[in-house]
């Protein structure tokens, strides 16, 4: 009884919460899971290869032309070029084929210049356009660099091709009696010379080996021919932008911002004319069809367009980095800035 009274008379032992404390470390975790991460948007890296193809593209212009060039040249030689093996028209159809494709990548180059028609444009109706106030200099510099832009092209194919030697080996076995065959035929059999013409077709009466050694020869002077033409002219375009950069008034990171300036501009302008020339032709349009006076239609006069036509000369006098800057500014700035800048240090060019 006593043992039943002390079970009856015992109380249930609270329960004890105890507040389970979670480390900070699951905390941040688990807002980290919360929180939903932020993609990379894929126009972010379009517009990062984009910009880098902007930056490179002369490079990739020039690359993608050495390219095209050594792709015509070796259609060229082996899918229309043959050799007629004859001394009275192997140097002629040659030298077709070696300077032909030249002389129409330079025509080309020429063509699509803008800089050569900025300048050329109604020379013949006002010639002092080509040398304005008689700078002489400056248009000499003009036309070296355009020029030297159009001959790209020519060079590279007359490198390929000379490096590959089928078309030289053609040109020179068609010469005559001269130093150049005398020296390939030097110590050679007495039939040498009657034989070499047909030396490109493998059809000469030579022993092979004579005739092995003959084309060798002449795919050597023909490749060390080329070698020299890219040699001399990676050595003139080297001493060019030395001696360029050497005397030139202004940083080279001036010189590069007024270059990415003269770039964009180009691009802006030609959005520009794309959007104002809509509106305009919008404009007439409507006036014809509504069959009402046209509305006013603000457009540059010719004069202004002469004015930004002209090609700009950097210089260090003229805070300005192009024609249309220094158009626009002289004409459309009223306030003391103007005056500084309409005056001028020296009016050296800067190259």
């Amino acid at each position: 009884m006593a043992a039943a009274s002390q079970n009856a008379t015992r109380r249930p032992s609270p329960i004890i919460v105890r507040e389970m404390r979670v480390p900070p470390c699951f905390i941040s975790v688990h807002r980290l899971r919360s929180v939903a991460p932020t993609p990379v948007p894929a126009m972010d890296s379009f517009k990062t290869l984009l910009k880098f193809l902007t930056n490179k593209k002369s490079s990739i212009g020039y690359c993608f032309m050495a390219v095209v060039t050594i792709g015509r040249e070796q259609i060229f030689a082996f899918v229309s070029f043959q050799c007629p093996c004859n001394r009275s028209q192997n140097f002629a159809y040659g030298l077709t084929f070696l300077l032909g494709p030249a002389v129409v990548l330079l025509a080309i180059g020429l063509f699509v210049c803008t800089r050569l028609w900025r300048l050329y444009t109604g020379c013949c109706l006002n010639p002092s356009k080509l040398c304005p106030s008689g700078n002489f200099v400056g248009c000499a510099k003009v036309i070296v660099k355009v020029l030297c832009g159009a001959c790209i092209a020519p060079v590279m194919w007359l490198s390929v091709a000379l490096l590959n030697g089928t078309f030289y080996e053609c040109a020179v076995s068609g010469l005559d009696e001269n130093v150049l065959v005398q020296i390939i035929c030097k110590n050679k059999t007495r039939i040498c010379q009657d034989e070499l013409p047909r030396v490109p077709c493998s059809k000469s009466q030579l022993p092979e080996k004579e005739n092995t050694e003959l084309l060798l020869m002449l795919r050597a002077q023909s490749q060390i021919l080329g070698w020299s033409i890219i040699i001399i002219s990676a050595t003139v375009l080297l001493i060019g932008n030395c001696f360029k950069n050497c005397r030139s008034q202004v940083s080279y990171l001036q010189l590069t911002f007024q270059k990415i300036y003269t770039e964009n501009e180009r691009e802006q302008f030609e959005l520009f004319a794309e959007d104002f020339a809509t509106k305009l032709a919008e404009r007439n349009l409507k006036s014809f069809f509504d069959n009402k006076s046209p509305e006013p239609f603000p457009l540059p006069n010719h004069k202004a367009w002469k004015e930004i036509s002209t090609i700009y000369t950097f210089k260090k006098s003229e805070p300005y980095d192009s024609t249309l800057q220094r158009y626009v500014e002289c004409t459309y700035l009223d306030s003391p800035e103007k005056q500084l800048f309409m005056e001028g240090e020296d009016g050296k060019e800067v190259v």
